[in-house]
Order: C-alpha cells, then sequence, then structure tokens
C-alpha cells in the first residue's frame, strides 16, 4: 500500500510542474491493441508486473470487457515516469475502439491535448482509424503514431523489409491524408507524422518492444537486426535492447504538447466566451492561481461515494470544501472529495490544479460536458457526438417491486454514458432504451442484469425513424379551440447544407436570445435569405421555426406558447410519431386575442400543433432511415457470398478491393437490415468474415417503403393505424 501512496504524493508534486506532463489518449480502430500497449506503460509505472503487461489488460477492468476482449468505455490513470533525469506526469485514457462506444472517444478527446493513434500494421487504416483521428483533431489534440503487430508482418506474411517498409509507408501515407483535410489551418504542415520527424513508432504490443529513429540512435540497434531477430521469433532479445514503453514515452514527452502550449490554441475553439476576461487569460495561460474552470468528461457511479465526475481543469485549482459553480444548473455545488484514478483505483488526493485531469467527489446531478468554475462563466462548447443513437429497445422490470431501482439505475447508465438515451413512454409506461448498436445495448442489458441484480424483459431491437417533407407546404390557417385566434403557417423542407451545418456542430440547436447576429451571418452563407434567417425563433431537432410575420400584436407573448407547440410537433411527427427532420416551419401570419386569458396554452398548443401537421400531410412527407457504413474483409472465395447477402439486405456497395487472398467490401447498410447479420454472415463464409459497421446517417426512404413503415411504426406504438389526412386537423 505504501508504493501507491507513495505514488500519489509524487503525482501531486507533479501536477504544478506543467512543463512536464502530458495529457494524452490512446485511440485505435477495435482489436489494434490498445489496451495492450497501456499495459506496458502501467507496468512501467510500477502498477503491474512487467510480466503481466499484455495480457493483463489493466485498464479493462469491468467484468464485460474482460470477456469480450474489448475496451468499452474509457479509463483513466495517472502516471509518473522518470525520463533524462526528469520526473513527467502522464494522465493518460484508454479509449474504447468498437464503433458502438464511439462517444467514450469523443468525449476523451475533450479532455487531452494529444493523442497516440495505434495502427495495426496488417488491417492498415481502417474506418474507425479515421473516426478517431478526426474526431482528435477537430478538438485539437496534436497526434503521434504507433504502428502496432508489425511482427505479423514479418512471421505471418512472409514480407520482406522492403515490402514491409512499402506496407508501413501507405499506412503513414493514409495517415497524413487525413491530417492534411482535418487539422486546423495553422498546424496541418506541423502535425504531419513521419518516421524522419520521430512522430512514428513501429513495434509490437503483445511482445513488449518498439523502435522510432530516435530509439534507433540512442540503443544503436539498426532495423536489419530487428527484423532478423523478429524472424527468429527472439522477441523477448528485442524487447530488452528497445522496450515499448520506452519508445512510446521518449515519443509522447517530445512531440506531444503539455497543457500550457496547448491550451494556447484549444481553448479559442473550445470555448466561446471573452478570452480578455479574468479566466480567458487564465485559460490560455494555463494558470493554477487563477479563476477555477474545467469541464466534466466523464461521470462514473461508484456505490460508495455516488456520482464521480472526472474533469480536465483549464485553469485554477479544486480542493475538498471547495464550491464549484455548474454552468446548466446555475448554481453552486460542495466538493466533498479530490482524488486522482490510478487506473481502476481512485486514490484520495489534496487537489488538483489547472492543466490536469482529477476525479471530484459530491458535486450534485453533474453531468458529460458540464462546465465547472469558482465563478459564473460561458460554458464550454457543447461536445459533439458524430452519430446517435439508431436502436431502440423497451425494457420492463420482470418484477414489480424492482421498478424504482430499476429507473435509479437507467438515471446513472444514462448520465455515465451521454450516448444512451433513456425515455419513459408515459402512455404504455414502459422505459425506452436507445443506443448506437445492438452491441451498445447489450451491454447495457447485461449491467442492469448481472451487475445491478435486476431481471428484465426487453423487446426485440426497434429502428428510430426520422420525418421530413420534400416539398413546401400550403399555408394553413390553424384556429385556436375557442375560435378567438387564428394561426398562418406553412412548412417546407431546410436546405442540406443547413442540415449538415447542425449535423457538424457548426449551428448550435438552441432557442434564439436577442439578436444573433453571428448565427444570421451563417445562415446567409448557407444561402438562406437575410430577412429569414434573422426571423429564426429556435433550431430543434434539426428542425427551424421562422417567423415571418410583420407587426402582430401579442406575438411576443404568445411565443412561448409557439414554440413548446412546435417542440411537440417535431418530436412526435404526424406520420409515425418520430422525430422531425430537415423541416423549416414558418408562422406566415397570426391574429391573437387581445386578453391573454384565451390564449392561454389550451388555445394556442393545439392550434399551432394542427397547423403544422395539415401543412406536412401536403408537403410530400416522408421518413429517413438510419444507415451504417460496413466493411467486410473476406477470402476472395467467399466475396460472391457476402455480395448476395448485402444485395438481399438493401446495401448499396460503395466499393471492392483486393489486398493479397483477401477481398474488402464496402457498402451502405439500413440499420433495420443488421440485425442478426453477424449470424448471417458468419454461416455464408464459415465464419471466415471479420466485418467493422459504423454510423453513416439518415437518408430518405422511397415513397412507398415510408408510408408501409410508417404505418407499421404506428401500430407499434398503439397509434390509430391509418395515417390522418389534413382533413383531420383543420376544418
Amino acid at each position: 500500500m505504501a508504493r501507491k501512496e507513495f505514488i500519489v504524493e509524487e503525482v501531486q508534486k507533479m501536477m504544478g510542474n506543467l512543463e512536464q506532463v502530458r495529457n494524452i489518449a490512446i485511440v485505435a480502430h477495435v482489436d489494434h491493441g490498445k489496451t495492450t500497449l497501456t499495459d506496458s506503460l502501467v507496468a512501467r509505472a510500477g502498477l503491474i508486473s512487467k510480466e503481466l503487461a499484455g495480457e493483463q489488460r489493466v485498464l479493462d477492468f469491468e467484468e464485460q470487457e474482460q470477456k469480450r476482449g474489448i475496451t468499452i468505455k474509457s479509463a483513466n490513470i495517472s502516471l509518473g515516469f522518470s525520463y533524462k533525469g526528469k520526473d513527467y506526469l502522464i494522465n493518460l485514457i484508454d479509449t474504447p475502439g468498437h464503433v458502438d462506444f464511439g462517444g467514450h472517444v469523443t468525449r476523451a478527446m475533450r479532455a487531452v491535448d494529444g493523442v497516440v493513434l495505434v495502427v495495426d500494421a496488417v488491417e492498415g487504416v481502417m474506418p474507425q482509424t479515421e473516426t478517431v483521428l478526426r474526431q482528435a483533431l477537430k478538438e485539437r489534440a496534436k497526434p503521434v503514431v504507433f504502428i502496432n503487430k508489425v511482427d505479423r508482418l514479418i512471421n505471418e506474411l512472409k514480407l520482406t523489409p522492403q515490402e514491409m517498409m512499402e506496407k508501413l509507408t501507405k499506412v503513414i501515407f493514409q495517415i497524413n491524408k487525413i491530417i492534411e483535410g482535418s487539422a486546423p489551418e495553422e498546424f496541418k504542415k506541423e502535425w504531419k507524422v513521419s518516421v524522419e520527424n520521430g512522430k512514428v513508432a513501429i513495434g509490437t504490443a503483445f511482445h513488449k518492444w518498439a523502435i522510432s529513429l530516435s530509439s534507433m540512435k540512442r540503443t544503436g540497434i539498426t532495423f536489419k537486426e530487428i527484423y532478423e531477430l523478429a524472424q527468429q521469433e527472439k522477441h523477448k532479445e528485442i524487447m530488452e535492447k528497445t522496450p515499448v514503453d520506452d519508445v512510446l514515452l521518449e515519443m509522447v514527452i517530445n512531440h506531444l504538447p503539455n497543457p500550457a502550449q496547448a491550451q494556447k490554441y484549444r481553448i479559442p475553439v473550445l470555448w466561446k466566451g471573452d478570452l480578455e476576461s479574468e479566466e480567458g487569460k487564465a485559460m490560455l495561460n494555463c494558470d493554477a492561481n487563477g479563476p477555477t474552470v474545467g469541464v466534466v468528461f466523464g461521470v462514473v457511479h461508484d456505490e460508495h461515494a455516488g456520482e464521480v465526475a472526472v474533469v480536465r481543469l483549464f485553469s485554477g485549482n479544486v480542493k475538498k470544501g471547495d464550491s464549484l459553480y455548474l454552468a446548466s444548473k446555475l448554481a453552486y455545488s460542495k466538493v466533498q472529495q479530490v482524488s486522482i484514478y490510478m487506473g481502476p483505483d481512485r486514490v484520495n488526493a489534496e487537489k488538483v490544479s489547472a492543466g490536469n485531469i482529477g476525479a471530484l467527489v459530491g458535486l450534485k446531478d453533474v453531468y458529460v460536458g458540464e462546465t465547472i468554475s469558482s465563478k459564473p462563466v460561458e460554458p464550454f462548447e457543447q461536445i459533439k457526438h458524430y452519430s446517435e443513437p439508431v436502436v431502440t429497445k423497451s425494457i420492463e422490470a420482470k418484477n414489480s417491486k424492482d421498478l424504482g431501482k430499476l429507473i435509479e439505475t437507467l438515471r446513472g447508465i444514462a448520465k455515465e454514458d451521454p450516448t444512451l438515451r433513456v425515455e419513459l413512454n408515459q402512455e404504455t409506461g414502459e422505459h425506452l432504451i436507445s443506443g448506437m448498436g445492438e452491441l451498445h445495448l447489450e451491454i447495457i442489458e447485461y449491467k442492469i442484469a448481472n451487475e445491478k441484480g435486476i431481471p428484465i424483459v426487453t423487446s426485440p431491437p426497434i429502428v428510430v425513424y426520422r420525418e421530413s417533407v420534400s416539398k413546401e407546404g400550403p399555408v394553413i390557417e390553424g384556429k385556436s379551440p375557442n375560435k378567438h385566434n387564428k394561426f398562418y403557417i406553412k412548412v417546407e423542407p431546410l436546405s442540406k447544407e443547413i442540415v449538415e451545418a447542425i449535423n457538424n456542430g457548426e449551428i448550435k440547436e438552441q432557442r434564439i436570445k436577442g439578436k444573433a447576429q453571428e448565427l444570421v451571418e451563417k445562415l446567409v452563407s448557407l444561402g438562406m435569405d437575410r430577412e429569414e434567417a434573422k426571423g429564426v425563433w429556435e433550431i430543434y431537432n434539426k428542425c427551424f421555426f421562422v417567423d415571418r410575420t410583420k407587426g402582430v400584436q401579442y406575438l411576443n407573448e404568445a411565443k412561448e406558447l409557439i414554440l413548446q407547440a412546435f417542440e411537440e410537433a417535431m418530436t412526435k411527427g404526424v406520420l409515425a410519431g418520430e422525430k422531425g427532420y430537415g423541416i423549416k416551419v414558418v408562422l406566415v401570419d397570426a391574429v391573437l386575442h387581445e386578453d391573454n386569458v384565451h390564449r392561454g396554452p389550451a388555445q394556442v398548443i393545439p392550434a399551432v400543433k394542427r397547423a403544422i401537421f395539415a401543412s406536412v400531410l401536403q408537403a410530400d412527407p416522408y421518413l429517413l432511415e438510419p444507415k451504417q457504413k460496413i466493411l467486410v474483409q473476406v477470402p476472395h472465395d467467399y466475396a460472391g457470398a457476402v455480395l448476395n447477402l448485402l444485395n438481399g439486405k438493401r446495401a448499396t456497395l460503395l466499393g471492392m478491393d483486393q489486398e493479397g487472398e483477401i477481398t474488402k467490401i464496402q457498402a451502405i447498410i439500413p440499420v433495420a437490415e443488421t440485425f442478426g447479420l453477424s449470424n448471417e454472415l458468419r454461416g455464408a463464409t464459415q465464419g471466415r468474415a471479420i466485418w467493422y459497421q459504423e454510423y453513416y446517417g439518415y437518408e430518405p426512404m422511397n415513397k412507398e417503403m415510408s408510408m408501409r413503415v410508417a404505418l407499421q411504426v404506428r401500430k407499434r406504438k398503439g397509434l390509430p393505424e391509418e395515417i390522418p389526412k389534413p382533413s383531420d386537423f383543420v376544418e
């Protein structure tokens, strides 16, 4: 125990010396070797034995992670290292590679200044490699690269040194292409990686050795020597000469920025407040003596301590007993405990200071993405997830006595994982959980049933659709039940450019307060009429509400209720009770009663909603369905069987590549067709196929199919089985 306490004290001291602090995440495609690599660093810091490194997978400490051999959620660890006579503190996050857990990667990027991108030498750059690297670059986290499993190129694929070099050059070229496309303008050149500039290391995490240009100079070992030793399977000998932890640490320390350097260019992008203000300057300079400002990027549920907020501090420091302001709650909350993570253990500490990562206990009802500060400040930009929940299951407690416990558990899980949506269907009383894919929901079910011990019953997976319109609808007069108020409303499709800007996070979903000049300019640049852009009242569910009226009396007093009606109509659409998508609702004119008693919620909400629905029904409404991009790797002989299978599932072929004995097939497939796909692919290829899926977005369904699916969804939801007609909503 003494050793661990000693480590915490050391870590505490090192936090203040920012030049020797690095906040990094290890990111990669699934199964490319991140956690195995992390083990070697944990062993180097003395937390596990070196022999166990790579097998223990210390940061996969959840039972499901150990069982499935994949990382499910990000794990944090603070490690102290000595390098060239100096002590360094590395705050490390091991992130998942599986697409269903991509949300954990996005959140980790907010907390770190640099990433180690791990790429499998045999598989090369895969879809998820590209996604995680783009996410890192978007959050201004600088990359270095570790090409893993190079021993397989030598021992399994029997490549010559020349062929091996060609293969590695191709991988580096692909990574640089992504950096060129997604890195911030000023860093496009500087952040490129190459063996020559020291930002690429190659090796094998499993056999615990690696080389880079500087390690070869340092140890005097040559590539030729390594190749020959690996050919003879003398991996232990190579490890003794050039251990992976040495090479990796050297690369991280020399090429990834410390917090003080990184915050100068990260803060202006992540935080939209006044950079000249006291807190703005403190964050730019990573000043531990300035006001405290930080972001919660993880919430862990600890059965003894309750909710633990995992925080990156950008300025100031936090001690036990401090009161912190939570931006979304507009209230202060008291810190009961400050700690740091040493892998699975959370160890108490005296304080966490600027530029570091720590864990705080006691913050009430905290959520991922929350801005915390010593006094009210402008909150940080929301953490934007590139994919959204597309698969839903209903979940019920087997025994009614467990209902309270189930609700509590679902709340906790939803806080830890913001990519999971939990809602209670008021009409049926069932709980709906929506996740990224089948595996995501399977893990959640496992947690509830096995870890929390609540027997549950779940429905088969259901796909989440969206509703939109293909043309402008007519202007409809919506009358309030008392006939004293009239609203003239029409709907039309939003332009593709604007929907894309919302999806990319360039336009925030919000109720507009005051003159939003920046938003107006952005919308005009995307082709919206200036007058219309000025009249935007709200952006909600990727839909707009626009006021085009002139001088209507009492309109401002009814604004709240009009927007409530708009939100309700865009949350439960008229076709199938699904959310709206890319619809612009325009208020053209209105007549309101002078006495506000006659324009309360019971009058305004139904009038506006009915007018929206009647216009939608005459604007050629249709459904959009979620799709995934799938990459299947399979021996040539089975490629035909895979193509036949995909064709039968309404897949669109993107391309086919051949590499050696393997055919790579890329396609876009509707989520509705992916249930049970795993078993079918195994059957069609006798278990020889490897495949990966990632979120692709929503795409329109044709009219005939839209109507067919809408009827099925209505039936499932217990809605009247016929799709309504415009005359059902207006007289």
